[in-house]
């Protein structure tokens, strides 16, 4: 043998941009589908708690004129904890929504002077894949205060 040696090609590259183009697509698309859905999730979340706040608020102002006492300097009166669901199941039914699920969980008070609303709703992905789970329960919890000044 005279010292001939074959070679065989070890640079080619054919295909390989191809299966790098397919790869990032998909990536990229994977990760429009979960920025997507985390972006709903959280719009879905503050549209609960600006309802769960408005309940808060209107069950904190749930007081009847005749429970006002005067201590001292101040003005005082007693929430009871029927009003305060009743208040909070009545802002809720009357509010324009597209929750679904949506249902009281909580309404009270407990110093008498605040109320405190816990409410939950059921998110549902928009594109449903693999990647992203289709249905996540959210609960949130608003507190509100009526004071004289």
């Amino acid at each position: 043998m005279t010292g001939r040696v074959l070679r065989t090609p070890v640079d080619d590259e054919t295909g390989s941009t191809l299966l790098l183009t397919i790869f990032f697509g998909v990536l990229a698309l994977a990760l429009v589908l979960v920025m997507t859905s985390a972006t709903s999730l959280y719009v879905e979340r503050k549209r609960l708690f600006t309802l769960a706040d408005g309940a808060a608020l209107a069950a904190a102002e749930s007081w009847r004129l005749e429970e006002v006492r005067l201590e001292g300097d101040t003005l005082e009166f007693g929430l009871d904890e029927a009003s305060v669901t009743e208040a909070a199941a009545a802002y809720l039914g009357d509010a324009a929504h597209s929750l679904r699920g949506l249902e009281l969980v909580r309404a009270g008070s407990d110093d008498g002077r605040s109320a405190s609303v816990t409410v939950r709703a059921v998110w549902h992905a928009p594109i449903s894949t693999d990647l992203v789970p289709v249905t996540v329960p959210i609960e949130v919890t608003a507190d509100a205060r009526s004071v004289f000044h």
